[in-house]
């Protein structure tokens, strides 16, 4: 199944390029200064990491209750042990929302970690985390938010790796009722980024750069969830690149006081996502 993406990779990117926005008009840099460029135009924006700076970051001048929300980017490339590049979408204040995708550094050779969390009111603690079946530094892949009343649906190269379902019928919190911006970032985390902080920055290999494009904002999300194949590609990827899964972890679940009991929306994962699936409107 190594190869299903591809075609669904060309059409999104296609999309993309179709219906992109420009930098300069959509989004704010909040922090960096010169470290974040937006170039070609409006088309490509690069954020970098040095000593100096310890990174940069940028968000759009919108807001959003709900949507799809695509953005192209390319890795920061070759020794990138204690970065962390991000793409995610954050409402504002202590009780806020919050569906993160980070990219998290390795040594030369080693394969990144894309670290996934959804917050709820302030309260995270869902994190997935996943290998890449491709190298992410060698060319631009698209990564992918849908945000319905229904799903959360996260995408690589529109392939759904994570879906986090309304279980609010069973006392599971879900973010509906926040508007969130889009926001990205490349910052030095060496204290916990990169095999729990054990492997450091090398400062000699910077300056660290990342790469975004294409970047679409949607309130239209198009969808409610996972179709036949969506569903297929979603196991897929559980069986091979997943490598973190909270509720499975019962260390955790007995620190925030479950005992050994998984929280209460894991049950879903039988039916990969609870509400994933939809006869209307599916990917």
């Amino acid at each position: 199944m190594g190869n299903l993406g591809v075609p669904s990779m060309l059409l999104l990117s296609l999309i993309a390029a179709a219906f992109a926005n420009n930098f300069h008009q959509d989004v704010e840099i909040t922090w960096g200064g010169r470290h974040a460029r937006i170039l070609g135009g409006g088309n490509l924006l690069s954020l970098t990491m040095d000593k100096t700076s310890g990174g940069a970051g940028f968000k759009s001048n919108r807001d959003y209750l709900f949507g799809r929300f695509n953005m192209q980017m390319k890795l920061v490339a070759g020794n990138s042990a204690g970065t962390v590049t991000t793409f995610y979408l954050s409402s504002e204040g202590p009780s806020h929302d919050e569906i993160d995708l980070e990219f998290l550094g390795n040594k030369s050779g080693s394969p990144y970690t894309l670290h996934t969390n959804v917050f709820t009111q302030g309260q995270g603690g869902r994190e997935e985390g996943f290998h890449l079946w491709f190298d992410p530094t060698k060319h631009f892949h698209t990564y992918s938010i849908v945000w319905n009343p229904r799903n959360i649906i996260l995408l690589v190269d529109n392939i759904p790796i994570r879906v986090f379902s309304n279980e609010e019928s069973i006392g599971v919190p879900y973010p509906n009722k926040q508007r969130m911006k889009v926001y990205a970032s490349l910052w030095d985390a060496d204290d916990w980024a990169t095999r729990g902080g054990r492997v450091k920055t090398d400062w000699s290999k910077a300056p660290f750069v990342a790469y975004y494009r294409n970047f679409v904002a949607k309130s239209d999300w198009g969808v409610q969830g996972l179709n036949a194949r969506g569903k297929k590609l979603l196991s897929w990827v559980r069986e091979r690149y997943r490598i973190y899964y909270y509720c499975n972890d019962l260390k955790r679940n007995q620190h925030h006081g479950n005992g050994r009991r998984r929280p209460p929306e894991c049950k879903a994962e039988a039916s990969i996502g609870g509400h994933a699936a939809d006869a209307e409107g599916s990917i």
